[in-house]
């Protein structure tokens, strides 16, 4: 058990800036199993933003509320995740090569491509909210974070992470998942869902099965496997077309 404890604090401390106790650190022992954790980590964000939507729902309007949570989940995890897309953006967007495909994406600096991704990707997620049930958009944040963290574990357990060399902050925590640990984070990243009480909601999985499908290939094609900017832009994406997909089924189903 203890073990656990310390996994799960390392992992909150690699995907987020929550403070953590002073005895956990990055040892790789413990970041390549807190993918593990990384649902979780998504319930803990969630929960953190959609707070802030409700709080700040009692003094603003919706539109305010919803800015504020993003903010608040961006904050939390310092941009974590949006690096990892607006990266996946100016490397795909720009390399050609799988060598500099990667070295693109190794280079700290925003581009063109990346800054354009991150546009249209945060536009669309705060339409696709201002869209949702005002009595259930909470629930809706929570669970966007925490299936969307799912689906990039889900990419870490099918394809290699490959980066030939360790300077990678990343790589410890987008290396082989074993399945007892995939088998963890689908608990966690599904658990939300079962709060809509209403198991219709359960099909947001095809729409994210296919991205997740679309994106790996694209990602093999190009590069051979992933790496952690990948894991990070199927994420945010995955979110996106989960909050979208939700959408569609309120409008149609």
């Amino acid at each position: 058990m203890k073990k656990q404890i310390h996994i799960f604090f390392t992992a909150l401390m690699f995907f987020t800036r929550i403070p953590c106790p002073k005895w956990v650190n990055h040892a790789p022992e413990y970041l390549n199993k807190s993918t593990s954790y990384f649902s979780l980590v998504g319930i803990i964000v969630g929960s953190i933003s959609a707070f802030v939507y409700l709080i700040s729902g009692l003094l603003f309007s919706n539109e305010i509320a919803l800015l504020l949570s993003m903010v608040a989940s961006v904050w939390t995890t310092g941009a974590f995740h949006e690096d990892g897309f607006a990266d996946a953006c100016d490397g795909f967007g720009g390399g050609w090569t799988k060598e500099k495909i990667l070295l693109i994406m190794k280079d700290s600096r925003l581009g063109t491509y990346g800054v354009v991704g991150l546009f249209f990707l945060l536009a669309t997620k705060f339409l696709a909210l201002n869209e949702m049930p005002l009595e259930l958009t909470a629930l809706v944040i929570v669970s966007g974070h925490s299936v969307s963290r799912f689906v990039a574990s889900v990419l870490i357990f099918t394809h290699p992470y490959v980066r030939e060399t360790d300077d990678s902050k990343s790589k410890p925590a987008a290396n082989k998942m074993s399945l007892n640990a995939l088998v963890m984070s689908a608990f966690f990243g599904l658990l939300p869902l079962v709060f809509f009480q209403d198991y219709k909601f359960f099909l947001v999985l095809i729409p994210l099965a296919i991205t997740k499908i679309w994106m790996a290939g694209f990602y093999k094609k190009w590069i051979g496997g992933q790496t952690g900017d990948c894991a990070g832009a199927l994420q945010q994406l995955s979110e996106v077309v989960f909050y979208l997909s939700l959408v569609v089924l309120w409008k149609y189903i």
